[in-house]
């Protein structure tokens, strides 16, 4: 829970940067922030994989830049669900998810939050014990 928290703070902070850059992305307030965080993590649990499953051979002809239109496409949804929130045009939407992407991990190497990879090395409790086997080559392809 505490992780989801943390990344919708990094996501509304990301937000509120990318617009103050003046690209075409408005937020009135910090309150409406938050909800288009909250929004755009939404759509991009469950609407997301959906959209990148349909549109896989576009992504893998563009070598996975087609990605960029759909998170383009997730944040001119969340601008239509928000009051509050504005996006101005579709080219606006893809140099601003580039920018709330870029800021997002940004942050989230300054607060140690690796969004991409996550373990928890304390509550792994492993009492069996692992052996190995170590084989030398001997050559034509015989090992001991």
């Amino acid at each position: 829970m505490k992780n989801i928290i943390i990344k919708w703070i990094v996501l509304t902070v990301a937000i509120i940067i990318t617009s103050y850059l003046s690209i075409g992305i408005k937020v009135d307030s910090l309150s409406t922030a938050f909800f288009a965080a909250a929004v755009l993590g939404i759509l991009n649990v469950f609407l997301r994989p959906i959209a990148l499953i349909l549109t896989l051979p576009f992504n893998i002809i563009s070598f996975g830049l087609f990605t960029f239109v759909i998170n383009a496409f997730m944040l001119v949804i969340t601008s239509k669900l928000i009051n509050g929130f504005y996006v101005k045009g579709f080219f606006a939407a893809i140099i601003g998810s580039l920018f709330i992407s870029f800021v997002s991990w940004l942050i989230s190497l300054f607060t140690g939050e690796n969004i991409l990879i996550k373990t928890k090395k304390n509550n792994i409790k492993d009492n069996s014990h692992s052996e190995f086997i170590d084989l030398k080559d001997k050559g034509n392809g015989k090992w001991e």
